[in-house]
């Protein structure tokens, strides 16, 4: 059974569209905004990825690998993203802003500093203030992506 087979017919704990309409429509919202903010779409995409791989939101990362693909993602780039940091496939830009999004989603203090630096030399203020939110939305939607789901019926993924 594919990856995408067992999501249609994955149960749910609950349903957060439903449950707290407004604010599913609020974090909606949110995310419309980021993709709005002219960060690259691809980079978004592919940031959006890293975040649920480190989170092993199943489901999130199934959206977030197709969205990559429609954007022009190769299924290489898409297959080696858990090993950017390793590989040559990735440019510096994207490479400081997988970074920013760990230290973030891993809470590294420690590496904050070091990677706002990077990110500084590769983005201006108010894209770094829009990569910011859109990891921190990332991380809110693995979050209910993960609530939802009945245990035991998500494929794990391990970052």
């Amino acid at each position: 059974m594919t990856l995408r087979t067992r999501m249609r017919t994955m149960a749910f704990r609950l349903t957060v569209a439903t449950g707290a309409p407004a604010l599913y429509a609020a974090m909606y919202a949110t995310t419309k905004a980021i993709r709005s903010s002219g960060l690259p779409a691809g980079l978004i995409h592919l940031v959006d990825l890293r975040v649920s791989q480190i989170n092993g939101c199943a489901y999130c990362i199934d959206m977030h690998s197709k969205e990559a693909r429609n954007e022009g993602q190769s299924d290489e780039r898409i297959a080696a993203l858990s090993g950017w940091e390793r590989l040559d496939l990735f440019l510096p830009d994207e490479r400081a802003a997988f970074a920013w999004a760990e230290v973030l989603t891993r809470n590294r203090h420690d590496r904050i500093d070091a990677a706002h630096r990077e990110m500084q030399r590769h983005f201006g203020t108010e894209q770094i203030a829009a990569l910011t939110v859109a990891v921190a939305q990332i991380n809110a939607w693995n979050r209910v992506g993960i609530a939802q789901h009945v245990e035991g019926t998500a494929v794990g993924v391990a970052a």
